[in-house]
């Protein structure tokens, strides 16, 4: 069987198909993800599964059909959820719902010791979701070209997890962030920086697998050291594959 990765969907957008709604009724929200991560995981021998912004007490029995998470790019994450009193002029769109969801997934996923893996906005939901912070706006971050194209360089910690993963000490990435890991969430570890040194991969290294990467590693994956990450996460999400974990036991 293959291994079930969960993979959360944090954007939402106004629906234009009038075919979905009556005339003169106001657009319905539509979820959005690119297919660049659905393919990703299965290219690395994952099943993909779609996350829906559920309420956060939905999360534990979401969690229990499920053997990995990747936690997926997006709008920045509101500044409450990291305890910062003002916000930056430069501060994109919020979604409180999917900021309440993406923490409890985060949190609820690490504290099972499931498999996670983060891109971009996903690295960051995971550092807060331990109690981190983040810089609000890091000027020069966002490239022009495709995704397809990396654009600058990161070096990787010497015996760092990603190191180890991705099998490489540099790598060329792209970047469409402007914000960044600011201060560590308990157990995190920096991995990765860019020449500026702006944080651009965490982990931890006494957890079974965490990382999050700055860069859009789902559209680089014809690289091997990015797709690497990706069969990172499924290898490590194989070993639960036909468990039963304790939480899915129940009483009829």
């Amino acid at each position: 069987m293959k291994p079930l990765i969960g993979v959360t969907t944090s954007e939402m957008r106004r629906g234009e198909l009038a075919t979905l709604r009556r005339h003169g009724e106001p657009a319905h929200p539509e979820m959005a993800l690119g297919l660049t991560y659905l393919q990703a995981v299965e290219r690395a021998g994952g099943m993909p599964v779609v996350l829906p912004p559920l309420a956060a007490s939905e999360v534990a029995s979401l969690l229990d059909r499920l053997d990995g998470i990747c936690l997926s790019g997006g709008p920045d994450l509101d500044p409450s959820t990291y305890g910062a009193r003002e916000r930056h002029p430069e501060l994109g769109d919020t979604e409180a719902e999917l900021d309440a969801f993406e923490l409890a997934v985060a949190r609820e996923a690490d504290a099972r010791g499931l498999p996670l893996l983060g891109v971009c906005r996903g690295a960051q939901t995971l550092n807060v979701a331990r109690g981190g912070t983040l810089h609000q706006d890091v000027p020069g971050h966002r490239q022009s070209e495709l995704a397809s194209v990396p654009t600058h360089d990161v070096s990787l910690v010497l015996h760092s997890n990603t190191g180890r993963i991705t099998g490489a000490s540099k790598l060329a990435v792209n970047s469409f962030h402007h914000q960044a890991v600011d201060e560590l969430g308990d157990g995190l570890s920096v991995s990765a920086r860019a020449g500026d040194g702006t944080v651009e991969a965490i982990e931890c290294r006494a957890h079974p697998f965490l990382v999050g990467v700055q860069w859009h590693a789902e559209t680089l994956v014809a690289h091997p050291a990015h797709g690497a990450l990706f069969r990172g996460l499924v290898r490590a999400a194989s070993g639960a594959v036909g468990i039963r974990r304790p939480s899915f036991t129940r009483a009829a």
